[in-house]
């Protein structure tokens, strides 16, 4: 399994991803899930992906191949795209083509060929956008009310985005709170976990600011981790007690 989120704020897009492909008492793997696409200078995209590995792989494959190879007849692609929800409905087709060539072999050996993925980005003169790609090849869009998205494992990290998490925010806040939201799903959940990498996309710049790749004991990432713990500490200290419950006598003072 795998996590993978991203937020869209006023000021652009920040995407982030977990790398663990398996986990078990003595094997792990990992394996990039995040994929910065800039096929073109009036576009730059952002894809991440969860699911059967092979799946991905080769939907990363074909699109890198149709970025090569044009192929004519076949509607919008990532080079050819006018508006980005042109974009994404080119990637859910790719993905859902990849999925009915090997789900039945697969299926036969009990293995799901399910993909999905977050497909983040902006196309020169239109808006930045954020959008979830169902295994199905339909797709939803990030939207103010609701401007995070994410797919995999995310049952844990969901908490502290429904709390904290609104579009007027930075993009350094909302990359932090990426970093908060993947740290609680690699504690409650093995089969996610660290290197964690993540990539800031300021609006209308075409280019990513900032990308990240953080070890299980990176500095940040470990300072990151204390800090949010000691203050879910403190917060739960601090919560009212019930009336019954014996109450502190105040220190003189002096």
């Amino acid at each position: 399994m795998t996590y993978c989120l991203g937020i869209a704020v006023t000021d652009g897009l920040v995407l982030a991803s977990d790398s663990r492909t398996n986990a078990g008492i003595d094997y792990v793997t990992s394996f990039s899930k995040l994929h910065v696409l800039n096929p073109a200078p009036d576009r730059l995209f952002v894809l991440l992906s969860a699911g059967n590995l092979a799946s991905t792989q080769e939907v990363i494959n074909l699109i890198h191949r149709d970025l090569d190879q044009p192929l004519t007849g076949t509607g919008a692609t990532l080079i050819t795209a006018r508006y980005l929800f042109e974009a994404v409905d080119y990637v859910g087709r790719v993905s859902l083509a990849v999925q009915r060539d090997r789900g039945p072999t697969l299926a036969a050996s009990g293995v799901s060929a399910q993909t999905t993925l977050i497909l983040g980005g902006q196309i020169g003169g239109q808006p930045p956008g954020l959008y979830l790609i169902y295994a199905e090849g339909n797709y939803i869009s990030a939207s103010p009310e609701t401007p995070y998205l994410q797919i995999g494992e995310n049952k844990y990290g969901k908490p502290a985005l429904d709390r904290i998490v609104r579009p007027d925010m930075s993009l350094e806040e909302a990359a932090r709170l990426c970093l908060v939201s993947l740290d609680a799903t690699s504690r409650s959940n093995l089969t996610v976990g660290p290197p964690f990498e993540l990539v800031i996309y300021p609006r209308d710049s075409l280019a990513i600011r900032q990308r990240l790749k953080l070890a299980q004991d990176d500095p940040l990432l470990t300072s990151i981790s204390r800090s949010w713990n000691t203050g879910l500490r403190g917060a739960f200290a601090a919560l009212p007690h019930f009336d019954w419950e014996p109450r502190a006598e105040a220190q003189p003072a002096g």
